[in-house]
C-alpha cells in the first residue's frame, strides 16, 4: 500500500530535531534535483561539472581546490569535473606559478555560453519553489540565507 497519499509527511518539518537544517536541505533538494535532471538530459552535464562552470563564471581564475571550498563539494568530484570540462573545451588550465601542485582554471567563451544557458534551469526552478513568498519575504529570506551561509563559510569544515 502506498502510504504517501494517506500520511502528512510534512509534519517532520516541525518535529525533527534539527528543523532549519532539514527545511533548508529539503528546499535545496526540491530546487536542484529536478533542475540537474533536466541539465543532464539537455546538456549531458552532471552536477559537479555545472558547479565548476558556475564558480568559474564568477571568478577570473580558480584552482580545483578553490572550487571545492566555494561549493563544499568533494575535491575528487571536482577533479573529475575539471578533466571532463577541459576535454570538452569549456575550461583552460595553466600551471600556478606560486604552487606547482595546483593548476589555475579559467572558463572559456564556450564554457561561459554553456553556463549562461544552464543557469536559467536552476533560476526557474528556484522561482517556482519560492513563488509562495511575497517580494519582501523573498528579500528577507535571501538576506537570512546569505547571513547564515557567510557564517558557515567562516566556520570551515
Amino acid at each position: 500500500m502506498d502510504r504517501s497519499k494517506d500520511t502528512n509527511f510534512s509534519s517532520i518539518f516541525d518535529t525533527i530535531e534539527y528543523p532549519e537544517a532539514y527545511r533548508i536541505t529539503y528546499l535545496a533538494n526540491a530546487i536542484v534535483f529536478p533542475a540537474y535532471a533536466e541539465i543532464k538530459r539537455d546538456f549531458g552535464l552532471v552536477r559537479a561539472e555545472y558547479i565548476l562552470l558556475a564558480c568559474l563564471s564568477h571568478f577570473d581564475v580558480l584552482t580545483a581546490q578553490d572550487v571545492a571550498r566555494i561549493s563544499r563539494r568533494p575535491r575528487n568530484t571536482i577533479s573529475r569535473a575539471v578533466h571532463r570540462m577541459l576535454d570538452e573545451g569549456y575550461l583552460n588550465r595553466a600551471p600556478d606559478p606560486t604552487d606547482g601542485r595546483q593548476s589555475r582554471l579559467k572558463i572559456t567563451p564556450s564554457g561561459r555560453s554553456l553556463h549562461d544557458a544552464i543557469s536559467g534551469y536552476l533560476g526557474r526552478r528556484q522561482d517556482e519553489i519560492l513563488a509562495v513568498l511575497s517580494p519582501n519575504e523573498r528579500k528577507t529570506l535571501a538576506n537570512l540565507l546569505k547571513k547564515a551561509a557567510l557564517s558557515a563559510a567562516e566556520l570551515g569544515d
